[in-house]
């Protein structure tokens, strides 16, 4: 049961300005996901990084949003999904602060680390606030204007990204955190209204299972830095092994105390129950796994490879905007009335069909001829994907799980693109200052994208298998 529950109306002021908040909140912490792949190049050559140090600039901030936003979207479901929601954005914002300030990579990367954990705080309650606060009747259209509308923040980023390093610095990338984050908290303060999950309340108290973030956290970790630091170590090195033994070891455990702890865990295995939920998130791992290699490879290959400016790297990418705005709304009205299994099929198969098409981009590359028809059939595949994709894994369980759930697939999404960062440039041959030597780094950028392909093709076939409609959402309870 939802305390205090409400039923706004997508064209109602409060209703515009829940869907504001929510999607400015989401925005910052899509925009953070994409648009350091951008700088990567600048800020490598002026704080001296590695390979390894712009993998962990990466994945630092994925490794902290993936283990704790399931901790994110029960603690909303606990104590309020619109005061968890305030604290993450408060949280991110400071850390950005840190990051733009940062003079050397230990600095940057622990300060991803924080920015990280407060997006693990907001992105949940951002997709929560929507299902729990609309009426049944508007909620499906709230959440497909909040997927593309939001999800044009992951594609604009790199442009966004691109001028202000161009024109400023890299350290603006986050700076520009600091007004997005005061609107969020005025639109937030003014029309989001408060729920939580009264059940959840009373069964865990004001407990919360920290145990089980932490080794969720573990376990990502052990296995991150056993594939990052492979490549200069060696796969058999100590280190390597010991990290990798950790890490699994995390993982069991993980699933271990969190069968035990039952529905007072903060993740409730009998969500799994639902094979639905199950499939979707599997291939949700799989699929942000090619989004997340990709955009990792490509921004730098632009621009070490190719020569092209920051702004023009991030230009490259605009028609993917233009896809997902125009289209996502579209994608989730077609998925409501057809179910989501032919979208999410045909989807990755159509980006499959971009990233082969793009690994022919080099020097003295046209634009027009080479990289935009590539970069359309990817943003076209993806605008099938998000929309159905988000709608789907929410249907798929009870409404009082809305936190859970939305937290669960976004730490799939967080782990995918995690895992494709690590484990990428190790199974390119990618290391040390490889990324700034034209030669090795289109070796690997060319091995990257078919990897990615191959992962987007491994999602349609997880989709064609498992996917089927989800249940009809009921009445509010």
């Amino acid at each position: 049961m939802t305390a205090a529950p409400h039923a706004l109306r997508l064209r109602s002021g409060a209703g515009r300005g829940t869907l504001l908040a929510a999607i400015l909140a989401s925005g910052m912490v899509f925009l953070d996901s994409t648009v350091v792949n951008v700088a990567l190049p600048r800020l490598g050559a002026e704080l001296e990084a590695t390979v390894a140090d712009l993998q962990w600039t990466v994945n630092g901030y994925l490794l902290t949003l993936a283990a704790f936003v399931l901790l994110g979207g029960a603690l909303g479901d606990r104590f309020g999904r619109r005061r968890i929601f305030l604290l993450g954005v408060v949280w991110f914002a400071v850390a950005s602060v840190l990051c733009g300030l940062a003079q050397e990579t230990g600095w940057l990367v622990v300060a991803r680390f924080l920015q990280g954990a407060g997006g693990a705080l907001l992105t949940p309650g951002s997709l929560s606030v929507l299902q729990s606060s609309f009426h049944p009747d508007d909620r499906g259209r709230a959440i497909g204007a909040w997927s593309g509308l939001a999800g044009v923040t992951t594609t604009l980023g790199p442009f966004i990204g691109g001028w202000l390093i161009d024109a400023l610095s890299w350290r603006w990338i986050f700076f520009i955190n600091l007004p997005l984050a005061v609107a969020v908290i005025l639109a937030a303060l003014r029309w989001v209204p408060e729920s939580r999950d009264e059940d959840a309340s009373r069964s865990g108290g004001k407990r919360f299972d920290v145990t089980g973030a932490l080794l969720g956290a573990l376990g990502l970790a052990g296995v991150t830095y056993a594939l990052i630091d492979a490549p200069a170590r060696g796969p058999r090195s100590l280190p390597v092994l010991l990290a990798a033994l950790v890490g699994v070891l995390g993982a069991v455990a993980f699933v271990l105390v969190e069968r035990r702890r039952g529905e007072a865990a903060m993740l409730p295995t009998g969500l799994f129950t639902s094979r639905l939920f199950s499939a979707l998130n599997l291939f949700t791992v799989v699929v942000y796994a090619a989004l997340g290699g990709f955009t990792f490879f490509f921004a730098v290959y632009l621009q070490n490879v190719v020569g092209w400016s920051a702004v023009r790297t991030g230009l490259a990418t605009v028609p993917m905007t233009v896809l997902m705005l125009a289209g996502s709304p579209r994608a989730g009205a077609l998925s409501a009335r057809i179910g989501p299994r032919l979208p999410l099929t045909i989807g990755p198969v159509i980006a499959a069909g971009g990233l082969l098409l793009l690994r022919r981009v080099g020097p003295g590359t046209s634009y027009w001829v080479d990289v935009l028809p590539g970069v359309l059939l990817f943003g076209l595949g993806l605008t099938l994907v998000v929309a159905p994709l988000t709608a789907s894994v929410l249907a798929a369980v009870a409404d009082r799980f809305a936190g859970v759930a939305s937290g669960f697939n976004n730490a799939a999404s967080r782990v995918g693109g995690l895992l494709a960062v690590a484990a990428l440039p190790l199974l390119v041959g990618l290391s040390g200052t490889g990324y700034e030597q034209p030669a090795e780094l289109t070796h690997a950028y060319r091995g990257a994208l078919a990897w990615c392909a191959g992962l987007l093709l491994a999602g349609a076939v997880t989709a064609g298998l498992l996917v089927h409609r989800p249940p009809r959402p009921g009445p509010p309870s």
